[in-house]
């Protein structure tokens, strides 16, 4: 699977659990960890957590093998590790205070919009 449809995969498996506010930022040459972090909020502890375990299923059993899964014991923010791309899923409130987008200095023209 290529890059392109890793996203589109990944983008696809959050919206089938209703993740919301879901944002593609390209950090290649910001980053050496990934190439692209996906970003999503989810409405609850348990919503948060169902979001990543699909996520992490749904993508080993498409036959790639995800590096790792964090936070999903407290589930307020939850990091899926697809290799290539690193997904955050979070609650509202957490993913306000951290604000990502900012913090990775990526420019609203530079936001990849999930639905594109």
């Amino acid at each position: 699977m290529n890059l392109e449809e890793m996203q589109t995969f990944a983008v696809n498996a959050l919206e089938d659990l209703k993740a919301q506010d879901i944002v593609v930022l390209d950090v290649r040459g910001k980053s050496s960890m990934t190439d692209l972090m996906i970003i999503a909020t989810g409405n609850s502890t348990r919503h948060v957590k169902s979001i990543a375990a699909n996520l992490f299923k749904e993508f080993k059993d498409a036959d790639n093998q995800p590096l790792g899964m964090e936070g999903e014991d407290n589930g307020e923010w939850v990091l899926v590790d697809l290799n290539e791309i690193v997904v955050h899923i979070m609650q509202r409130d957490v993913r306000d205070f951290y604000n990502l987008e900012k913090l990775w200095g990526v420019e609203e023209s530079e936001e990849a919009s999930a639905s594109s």
